[in-house]
């Protein structure tokens, strides 16, 4: 077992219909280096997983974020699906959750869709990453640097495309959440 992570709470912001993967994977190999996750939701009770074409598993939500502070985690994860960040984005109270990872320099890992509620949060201006294809002209309207690659580190953000990339996308979170606060792990303003 890697202990690189010992100590390190991680936050998992997620909602129904999360890609199954993006969130299960990262989570066992965050664990599994020493990491304490918690599931935060805006549900109650669990929330539930989309596999590729139809619903999958669920997972149980540690932490309703009416009651979650960004102060308690070292590091936020961001898992996509479609439904999942499209709720997210939605949510004033998932948007400030997201900005208080931004605002505070703490190492963000997003993948897929997950993207999308950093385009609400202000956090993307001047950052360089990747997403799933299709939200490509989003990030780069919202002023990202995107680029397709299977995974992109920009000062403690960390990026990456789509389920295929999920090894990749998690040596570099692990790696990136090591390292703790980024002094300038701020969007541009």
């Amino acid at each position: 077992m890697n202990n690189k992570l010992d100590g390190i709470k991680v936050a998992i912001l997620a909602a129904n219909g999360f890609e199954q993967s993006e969130l299960f994977e990262p989570k066992k190999a965050l664990e599994e280096a020493g990491a304490q996750t918690s599931v935060i939701s805006p549900e109650h009770g669990q929330v539930k997983g989309w596999q590729h074409t139809d619903w999958g598993q669920s997972v149980a939500v540690d932490v309703n974020l009416s009651e979650a502070n960004a102060g308690d985690y070292d590091a936020l994860l961001l898992p996509g699906g479609v439904m999942n960040p499209d709720k997210l984005r939605g949510s004033e109270e998932a948007v400030a959750f997201v900005k208080a990872f931004v605002n505070a320099g703490k190492p963000i890992g997003a993948i897929c869709h997950g993207p999308w509620t950093l385009i609400n949060a202000d956090a993307v201006k001047g950052r360089e990453m990747t997403s799933y294809h299709t939200i490509r002209k989003d990030l780069e309207n919202a002023g990202a640097k995107w680029t397709d690659s299977e995974v992109v580190v920009d000062n403690g953000l960390v990026t990456s495309r789509k389920p295929d990339d999920i090894p990749a996308f998690n040596q570099k979170i692990i790696e990136e959440f090591a390292e703790g606060v980024h002094k300038t792990n701020k969007a541009v303003a």
